[in-house]
């Protein structure tokens, strides 16, 4: 009573949705990619070789992975609330050191933890979300979360215009100053502390016997390599696309580079936002219509890239490409949250550590990867072969469409001390159920 006289009028569902919206917004499109939104601005006025460049985006990365595999492990004892607000502090900290960097040295500092952001952030939100919202708000609440990006990205998008002739440093200030408003919000809205025992480890304490400790076996059951497998393409895609779309619209559109990249990203966040209505989509179509839509959708953008080399189908191909990219994309996230929690209901955030780790990696790849075809091969053969994987990851959709895994009730044991779930059927204690298969919940 007192929790909602204090938010006032406003829902639950919507307190967390716009607090989480805020946190990724400012993590992930200002402290992640503002740093590709603004390079061309950072290289003048520090005069960074591309080496260097490189380096502080892949030291921004690991850092992201770093915060990534601690959040997995301080979920469960410290809540979602003090990692998110490590998040945002270090988002704020971060893109204050940069506004105020005097050198190389300083900048590099403050991009790499405004870049660790986001690991801490978005992960613990299936956590919260799981722990504030009833479960038919949940998934909608998720894909609403994940579209926070889109609306930085459409906003950072004309600052990156007003930014040029050394006005960048005004900018990152603001974006300094919304990370640390969000975050004051988010410290009010999300619950703290840790989840407590579940009842099969509580009963074991009672009767004396030490909880069991499963590992991470868990982590491999069968539903979750489709997962795996689409977020780590996911990040691939993602990566490259925001590493080299601009470059590829800006070399062959007819308008100036230094406003290209800007109205392009611009595009991208306002298409993006439509990724609000991931949460329904999913439930109307299912998730695995909607995999198969955002991926063809991912890989039709890529593709349309290699289109810019013609002349006169370089700027159509690149606006809808751009068009089709931003809600994709900023769905995509959504649709990783969802299913991350239908595969993982019982260990909602260490499960969603898991996927955003896979997209991790999928992150650094990328890059890697197709920037060296890029540079033997050029950039139209770089984007056909992201175009590729895409369309290859429609084709691992989840293993079963609708409903999300069925927890088995508990029953009354046996008297050798083993749980009937189903008439005629035994299941150790901690198994639960994912269609008509079992795995090890506890």
């Amino acid at each position: 009573m007192r929790q909602e006289r204090r938010a006032g009028r406003m829902p639950v569902q919507w307190r967390v949705s716009l607090a989480g919206m805020a946190a990724v917004g400012v993590t992930f499109g200002f402290a992640r990619y503002g740093y590709g939104l603004f390079l061309p601005e950072f290289r003048r006025a520090f005069d960074l070789p591309l080496a260097l460049v490189g380096l502080i985006a892949s030291a921004g990365y690991l850092g992201y992975i770093a915060a990534l595999l601690l959040v997995g492990a301080l979920v469960t004892r410290l809540g979602p609330r003090p990692l998110v607000v490590a998040g945002g502090l270090s988002a704020a900290a971060g893109m204050a050191l940069v506004a105020w960097a005097d050198g190389p040295l300083t900048l590099t500092a403050g991009l790499v933890l405004a870049g660790t952001s986001p690991g801490w952030v978005w992960a613990p939100y299936s956590d919260a979300v799981d722990r504030t919202l009833p479960p038919d708000q949940r998934e909608r609440a998720m894909g609403a979360i994940a579209t926070g990006t889109a609306f930085a990205v459409a906003l950072a998008g004309p600052l990156t215009l007003a930014a040029q002739g050394g006005h960048w440093r005004q900018v990152w200030l603001a974006f300094a100053a919304a990370a640390l408003l969000a975050t004051l919000a988010n410290a009010r809205v999300l619950p703290g502390g840790g989840r407590a025992r579940p009842a099969t480890d509580r009963a074991d304490a009672t009767a004396g016997r030490p909880s069991p400790r499963p590992g991470l076996g868990w982590l491999a059951r069968r539903p979750a390599l489709p997962l795996y497998t689409t977020a780590f393409s996911y990040g691939l895609v993602g990566a490259v696309y925001w590493a080299f779309a601009a470059e590829a619209v800006s070399d062959h559109a007819g308008t100036s580079s230094a406003a290209t990249a800007p109205l392009f990203w611009t595009l991208i966040g306002l298409a993006g936002t439509l990724g609000v209505l991931t949460g329904p989509a999913i439930d109307r179509f299912g998730l695995r219509r909607v995999h198969r839509g955002l991926f063809a959708g991912l890989a039709a953008a890529a593709a349309l890239l290699t289109a810019t080399h013609f002349s006169g189908a370089s700027l159509p191909a690149a606006l809808l490409s751009a068009l089709l990219y931003g809600p994709c994309f900023m769905a995509g996230s959504g649709l990783l949250a969802v299913w991350s929690y239908r595969v993982f209901p019982d260990r909602p955030t260490p499960g969603f550590t898991a996927t955003v780790l896979a997209l991790g990696l999928g992150t650094i790849t990328g890059p890697a990867l197709l920037g060296q075809v890029a540079d033997h091969l050029g950039l139209q053969t770089a984007f056909a072969a992201t175009a590729v994987a895409a369309a290859l990851t429609s084709l691992t959709p989840p293993r079963r469409p609708g409903a999300p895994p069925r927890v088995a009730p508990a029953a009354p044991a046996s008297d050798s001390g083993v749980r009937r779930t189903r008439p005629g059927r035994k299941y150790p204690p901690g198994y639960f159920c994912y269609g008509e298969e079992r795995y090890p919940g506890g």
